[in-house]
């Protein structure tokens, strides 16, 4: 078989893409929506979303309460989705489950919504907005849909995300505690253990709050010094209650064993005082 050269090649390559193009330019230049329908559903199948979309565009506004509708506005929605542009996939599947909501594909266009907010949830250290809306969205659909082929998929999803917000906290609070503003960093905290209290987090969490007032008490004034003091010994105590072979125990003991040494001479010198 002869090869080709490569400048042929290029010219043959270059025709069929110009071909291309002047077929699409003239099916949105067309006033019939009809063909645009067929050719934006073989695009689509085709995976050329871009061309896809653009030929949607035209015929949505066109083809409103007509039965192809349905189809193409959910084959539009996934079309963004398709093309990576989760805020538009988002808002698209959420007006399909809105205007469609007796369709058949009306189940799925309300995960893809989640879905799609998920696609848009950042690294853990960033605004987590979309991450709370895609929990949200995707717990709706489990409760409306539990039996979905899709419920499981939602459920590792909101598990994946929550795991995502405890540790942006978790690792706010350690960040309070590394530029030494304690009281920020116990508050963060308390906060971490009460909202979320399945955490695999929750034992050093326990323990971090011991560190903060054994370390907010060394950095303070000697007048609040012992009521600080007296705070690390209490959350140890809790600590050890909850943890007793927690694998920060030794650290913890040792920060405990500062604590009580202080209050021990704290009390030793008041009582030579008072005497």
């Amino acid at each position: 078989m002869m090869k080709l050269s490569k400048g042929i090649y290029f010219i043959l390559v270059a025709s069929v893409f110009s071909v291309g193009c002047t077929k699409y330019q003239k099916l949105l230049k067309s006033a019939d929506w009809t063909p645009k329908y067929e050719a934006a559903m073989k695009y689509y199948e085709n995976k050329d979303y871009a061309r896809a979309i653009g030929l949607f565009d035209d015929i949505l506004p066109i083809i409103r309460g007509t039965k192809e509708a349905e189809v193409a506005n959910f084959y539009y929605a996934y079309a963004h989705f398709y093309q990576d542009l989760f805020i538009l996939s988002a808002h698209h599947f959420q007006t399909f489950e809105g205007i469609y909501s007796r369709s058949e594909y009306a189940l799925e266009a309300k995960y893809m919504f989640g879905y799609s907010l998920y696609k848009q949830s950042p690294v853990y250290s960033l605004d987590q907005t979309p991450s709370y809306e895609a929990i949200s969205v995707l717990q709706d659909f489990i409760n409306e849909y539990p039996q979905s082929a899709f419920a499981n998929d939602a459920t590792s999803i909101i598990n994946e995300l929550q795991l995502k917000i405890e540790l942006k906290e978790f690792e706010a609070a350690k960040l309070y505690a590394k530029v030494r503003q304690y009281e920020a960093a116990s508050v963060t905290l308390e906060n971490f253990i009460r909202d979320f209290p399945g955490s695999d987090l929750q034992e050093e969490a326990f323990f971090l709050r011991i560190k903060m007032a054994h370390d907010y008490a060394r950095a303070s004034i000697q007048s609040v010094q012992s009521d600080r003091f007296m705070l690390c010994v209490d959350r140890y105590i809790a600590f050890l209650d909850k943890y007793p072979n927690s694998k920060f125990l030794v650290e913890a003991e040792e920060y405990y064993s500062n604590s009580t040494d202080f209050l021990y001479k704290f009390a030793e010198k008041n009582n030579k005082e008072n005497g």
